[in-house]
C-alpha cells in the first residue's frame, strides 16, 4: 500500500495492538481484550473499530458475525507515528530528540551497545536492522 497513513489517535492504537496481535478477530473478541485492561464501554470498542474502518485502516469482512483485521503492518505504522511525532515535536531533528531523550534517560550498558550498533550500521549503509 502506496497511500499516506492515515493518523492513528491513542485509543485507536489500543484497538491496532489486539488486532495485529490476534486478527482476524470479531467485535467481541476484541472488547474481550480491551475492556479488562481499558474499562471502555463495549459502545467504545464499536466506535473505534468504525473509525478505524471509515479511515482505510482496517478492514472489515461483514459476515456473520464481522470479522476485522489491520490493513498496514504494526512495524509501518510505528515508522510513521515516530516520523509524525520526530516532526510535530522536534521539527524533525533526530538529533534533538536523541540529546533530549538521552539527558533524562539512564541507559543500561547493552542498551548503550544497541545503539552505538544501530549507529554503526546507520553510517555504513546497512538498512537491515
Amino acid at each position: 500500500m502506496n497511500k499516506k497513513l492515515p493518523n492513528i489517535s491513542d485509543a485507536e492504537w489500543q484497538v491496532m495492538k489486539v488486532l495485529w496481535e490476534n486478527s482476524p478477530l470479531t467485535a467481541a473478541k476484541i472488547i474481550d481484550k480491551i475492556i479488562p485492561e481499558t474499562k471502555w464501554s463495549r459502545k467504545t470498542v464499536h466506535t473505534l473499530l468504525r473509525r478505524l474502518v471509515k479511515k482505510g485502516v482496517v478492514h472489515v469482512e461483514k459476515n456473520n458475525p464481522y470479522i476485522y483485521y489491520p490493513l498496514y503492518e504494526e512495524e509501518l505504522c510505528m515508522k510513521e507515528e515516530t516520523k509524525s511525532f520526530l516532526n510535530r515535536v522536534y521539527n524533525g531533528s533526530l538529533q534533538l530528540l536523541m540529546a533530549n531523550f538521552l539527558k533524562n534517560e539512564r541507559l543500561s550498558s547493552q542498551e548503550i551497545e544497541k545503539l552505538k550498533n544501530i549507529l554503526n550500521e546507520s553510517e555504513n549503509g546497512d538498512d537491515e536492522r
